[in-house]
């Protein structure tokens, strides 16, 4: 039997917080929840998730000061983690942090239904 997978889910908005957490379970993912970046980072060291959801606005760490914190550790190096914004990676400096520190995908909540982001989550961890 496969072990079930660890999705870590860092996004202040709850409502979406609790519609990611809710599909996640229906697709026998163990979701962990965030509410801010400094608490992701904590939970994502501390726990070593499978894939982490990263959103990019929120209070007390946002998320790009989040994914550097997390890509300074030897384990968060290599993990894959999924910026999940309403920004766009059109702005030069969000665009350069982005590239520096290597998100696994960017993805725009506009332009994804939540079917596809757990279509997504799982392609990445078959690979």
């Amino acid at each position: 039997m496969q072990a079930q997978k660890t999705i870590l889910v860092v996004e202040d908005e709850r409502s979406l917080r609790e519609a990611i957490v809710d599909i996640l379970c229906l697709k026998n993912f163990l979701p962990l929840v965030a509410k801010n970046g400094r608490d992701g980072v904590k939970l994502a060291l501390a726990k070593h998730p499978d894939l982490i959801l990263l959103d990019l606005i929120m209070p007390e760490m946002d998320g790009m000061a989040a994914l550097k914190k997390i890509r300074e550790d030897a384990w968060g190096a290599t993990a894959p983690i999924i910026i999940l914004t309403n920004l766009s990676a059109i702005n030069g400096n969000l665009a350069a942090d982005a590239l520096a520190h290597r998100p696994t995908y960017y993805l725009i909540k506009s332009d994804w239904k939540l079917h596809d982001i757990v279509k997504k989550i799982e392609s990445i961890l078959a690979s």
